[in-house]
């Protein structure tokens, strides 16, 4: 809920578009800030009081936030109805999807539960569709998808956080299962890639001036397969600062310029009142983005590492052939992420739609 409403406040506060490109930059940089912390702080928790506390320690930070909201601008007060059966069709559909995924991945293709699931999510998803097509307060106001560099946004968020996000999971069982890393280290040895996510964060802005917002996610997305596929080239014996440490830096700058042109085409020109929901599914389709990754790029690995290919090998040695197959993988997603990039969204720089935006609306003043 927080990060949808963060992103319509930068699209619906900052009318001057340098102003709202320096907020868009600055809420990226502090994601790539949350990041370090949490490696850090997540780390020294489970090295120290036990894993659990990585969760218990969300109450105080939930709280902090919570008394730092109150310096915000009230916004105006509307009335509507809370869609209740649009959020559990989707969310029902959504983790019958993800579910089913994570399924194949441990149980093969053959499992029954996995199918059943699979189904279950087109059913449910179709219903959902349906009764936002005919609600007259829809959770999910289907004329947002109508925009085709709109809809290409959210689809190419979902596949750019897939790549980064899995490869970030395995990665990090790689540092603890083979290389045997503490949690500490395993966070310490993170600090490149959120060093990247402020980089790439900061030089969007700059790029979507210049250039359209699907050459910069276009690009955003190969970087971070450049990056996938050097992840994929681990050994049991990798070393980290020649190897490790420049892919994780490659994939954050792909993944920083991507997440920013993408919320350019997806949350800018967008009416007030609806900058809240076109925000939130644009965080959707990044959460849901991760799930699968998490679940695709998991079970990718289990399935080679317990395959008959690796029966014969070392322990460490199955573990990095499933974790190196599963990083191809997810390169293989990101090259098809940058190639809906390309095809789905805007070709026009932002800078040249808001003036034309602003010229339409003078004319029909």
């Amino acid at each position: 809920m927080a990060a949808p409403n963060a992103l319509a406040l930068i699209a619906t506060t900052f009318d001057e578009r340098k102003l709202r490109d320096r907020a868009l930059s600055l809420y990226g940089a502090m994601s790539g800030l949350g990041i370090v912390v949490g490696l850090l702080l997540g780390g020294v928790l489970a090295d120290t009081l036990g894993w659990r506390w990585v969760f218990f320690i969300n109450i105080p930070i939930g709280l902090l936030v919570l008394l730092g909201s109150r310096t915000l601008v009230a916004g105006d007060r509307s009335t509507g109805r809370l869609g209740a059966l649009g959020a559990v069709l989707g969310t029902a559909g959504m983790v019958s999807l993800v579910y089913g995924v994570t399924r194949f991945g441990e149980e093969g293709f053959a499992d029954p539960i996995a199918h059943a699931l699979g189904a279950a999510a087109v059913v449910l998803l179709f219903v959902f569709v349906l009764t936002q097509r005919n609600s007259r307060d829809p959770l999910v106001p289907l004329s947002l998808f109508r925009d085709r560099s709109r809809s290409g946004a959210y689809l190419t968020m979902l596949g750019l956080a897939i790549g980064p996000m899995g490869s970030f999971y395995v990665i990090t069982l790689y540092m603890q299962q083979v290389r045997e890393y503490s949690p500490l280290l395993t966070g310490l040895s993170w600090l490149p890639f959120a060093v990247g996510i402020i980089l790439g964060a900061g030089l969007a802005p700059q790029l979507l001036l210049k250039v359209a917002p699907r050459y910069v996610a276009t690009a955003g997305a190969l970087l971070s397969a450049a990056g996938a596929f050097w992840f994929s080239s681990i050994t049991a014996d990798t070393g980290y600062w020649l190897h490790l440490a420049p892919a994780m830096l490659i994939v954050a700058i792909g993944f920083g310029l991507g997440v920013i042109a993408l919320t350019q085409a997806a949350v800018y020109r967008v009416d007030a009142d609806r900058a809240g929901i076109a925000s939130a599914l644009l965080n959707s389709a990044q959460q849901i983005g991760v799930a699968l990754g998490l679940a695709i790029l998991a079970g990718v690995a289990a399935a080679v590492t317990a395959g008959p290919a690796t029966a014969a090998l070392p322990a460490a040695e199955a573990l990095t052939a499933g974790y190196s197959s599963a990083l191809l993988v997810g390169a293989g997603i990101l090259l098809a992420t940058a190639l809906l990039a390309l095809l789905t969204i805007s070709k026009v720089p932002s800078a040249s739609r808001d003036e034309s935006s602003k010229t339409t609306a003078g004319s029909s003043a």
